[in-house]
């Protein structure tokens, strides 16, 4: 692969070493993220649905003997696992639930250092709290908000896709930080409307996931994990052509889109294989020309 290296602001999200879209050994979920770690990623995002618990376990493995001080860890709250059938390829029988509560939050952080093998993780987040904000708040985050203040956690806040939502967090709540999927992409910039300035003005990091729209940026035929059709796939299509006519993969280009904007923290790409990690590393090196954000938008 020659001498690439990570940028800093680059990180690994293991929902697919969980089994998101195949069947993933536990050697090869490991071999990805010791991959990662030696292309220089050091942050790490993680939560209970993934796999069923497998991503965190898997996470755990690979990371267990490294410098504490040397990595970023972040996991969810917001989801736990019970015996029953999971969605995940190749995870155990295990059905997550939703529960925001004050004491399933707690619960289910302590289930996730166990997995992870820690004592501790650096970032909290309430996971997907969409139709349930009143409990989330005053239960889970709630929570959380004891974990920073007793040192437990350093950093919590929210992830999720709807920005909308995750501006009512800042209004209403004090997070650190949010992780927003799919919402500050070549396809869809909505998190930079009201979202972004938000966090810019009370000072809350954006971690961005989802950069490839769940596949159409990188060459898929799904958007938002649904396949994709009609008018997106015509702007796709055209931002493929205009990527191509200045040399650079559209892939790359979705890939460091975020750094665009002040007040991103780090852009999160899910890896199934040590390869996707090589390729996604490479795609956050290549020389983007001047002027072709402008053309992309």
């Amino acid at each position: 692969m020659g001498g690439d290296t990570a940028p800093r602001w680059l990180g690994l999200g293991t929902a697919p070493l969980g089994g998101l879209h195949r069947a993933v050994d536990e050697h090869e979920a490991v071999t990805a993220i010791d991959r990662a770690w030696e292309l220089g990623i050091r942050v790490f995002d993680t939560a209970p649905y993934y796999g069923s618990g497998l991503a965190e376990s898997r996470l755990g493995l690979a990371l267990r003997g490294r410098p504490r001080a040397d990595f970023v860890v972040s996991t969810k709250v917001g989801r736990r696992l019970e015996p029953g059938r999971s969605g995940w390829h190749g995870a155990p029988r295990l059905r997550a639930y939703f529960d925001f509560s004050y004491d399933g939050a707690l619960r289910s952080l302590e289930e996730s250092l166990e997995r992870l093998g820690l004592d501790n993780v650096d970032v909290a987040l309430v996971h997907d709290p969409d139709d349930h904000y009143a409990e989330a708040t005053s239960g889970a985050f709630r929570a959380l908000r004891r974990l920073r203040e007793e040192g437990s956690v350093k950093r919590i806040g929210v992830g999720m896709n709807r920005s909308e939502l995750l501006c009512r967090f800042a209004e209403e709540s004090d997070p650190d930080c949010f992780l927003v999927a799919g919402r500050l992409t070549l396809l869809d910039r909505s998190a930079t409307e009201r979202l972004l300035p938000l966090c810019l003005e009370r000072g809350i990091g954006l971690i961005v996931g989802g950069v490839f729209n769940s596949g159409v940026l990188a060459g898929g035929s799904t958007f938002d994990y649904a396949q994709v059709g009609g008018e997106v796939a015509q702007r796709a299509e055209r931002l493929e052509e205009i990527a191509r006519r200045r040399g650079v993969p559209l892939a790359a280009a979705a890939v460091q889109f975020p750094m665009c904007y002040q007040g991103i923290e780090t852009v999160l790409v899910g890896c199934a294989s040590a390869n996707e990690v090589e390729d996604d590393v490479r795609l956050a090196g290549v020389a983007i020309p001047a002027g072709l954000w402008g053309e992309l938008e």
